[in-house]
């Protein structure tokens, strides 16, 4: 069987957070392409609305549930998962897509700003996560996939409280593969570098700021810094994430799976 066949998932309840996004957008959209059973969030209902139109004639209604909520709020998070397995049963499937970007350099940051974006990118996401974990410990089964960056292996100029917050996705997904394997669950990151959405064009917006440049240089330089010379797309990334998802990938675990264009190769 293709890994990306209409039977790959079936059966298979994958809650995508963060599916307003570009990269969760289509991470939905192949899941659904994919036999999946789909509870797809975000914290704009205008875009969820039309996301559910796009997914229509990919997956019949019964298998989709959209559920707005702002992850950061610890009573949202909890009504997310409980109404979702209320809806569709077992999430047997968690793709951490939701996030922020901020990028600022070190002496123009402050508390609220690092707390704000530590707090979207790995705390609320950890205690999501931990809610659906529970339900796999009891079912002994699962994956789980976290959407980390280059920016949570290395560091950059300009980066340093969105580097933290990915370097702490990093941490936590090598740390919880390790206890989740016993119990038969799978956990993993994917770590694109640049990929063609609005968050990227605004990080190299805020880039070509920083150095009084216009914004198509600035692309230019992005471009030019990635050995195969463009930007990844957010299709080539949620299918890395559906790979991780499927039985294919049975024996990788902790891994933090790099989507750079060759840009990092370590």
């Amino acid at each position: 069987m293709s890994i990306f066949s209409q039977q790959a998932l079936a059966g298979k309840h994958i809650l995508v957070t963060g599916a307003t996004g570009g990269i969760g957008w289509e991470t939905a959209k192949t899941l659904a392409q994919m036999g999946a059973t789909l509870t797809v969030s975000g914290r704009d209902p205008d875009k969820l609305t039309q996301l559910a139109s796009e997914l229509s004639p990919l997956i019949d209604t019964s298998s989709l549930y959209v559920h707005a909520a702002d992850l950061t709020d610890p009573q949202e998070r909890e009504q997310l998962v409980e109404s979702a397995e209320e809806r569709l049963g077992f999430i047997g499937g968690l793709v951490n897509s939701a996030g922020a970007a901020g990028g600022k350099q070190v002496e123009e940051l402050d508390q609220e700003f690092l707390e704000r974006l530590m707090n979207i990118n790995y705390t609320s996401t950890f205690m999501l996560t931990q809610l659906v974990y529970r339900r796999m410990m009891e079912e002994g089964r699962g994956d789980i996939v976290n959407l980390a960056s280059l920016s949570g292996l290395r560091g950059t100029a300009g980066n340093t409280a969105y580097a933290a917050s990915k370097f702490a996705v990093v941490g936590w997904t090598q740390s919880m593969a390790l206890e989740a394997i016993e119990h038969g669950i799978r956990v993993n990151a994917v770590c694109p570098g640049y990929v063609d959405t609005e968050m990227a064009r605004a990080s190299i917006q805020r880039k070509a700021e920083r150095k009084g440049i216009p914004f198509a240089q600035a692309m230019e330089e992005a471009e030019a810094g990635i050995p195969s010379h463009r930007l990844s797309t957010p299709q080539e990334v949620a299918r890395t994430i559906a790979f991780l998802l499927t039985d294919a990938a049975p024996n990788i675990v902790g891994e933090s799976v790099k989507i750079s264009g060759g840009s990092v190769m370590r």
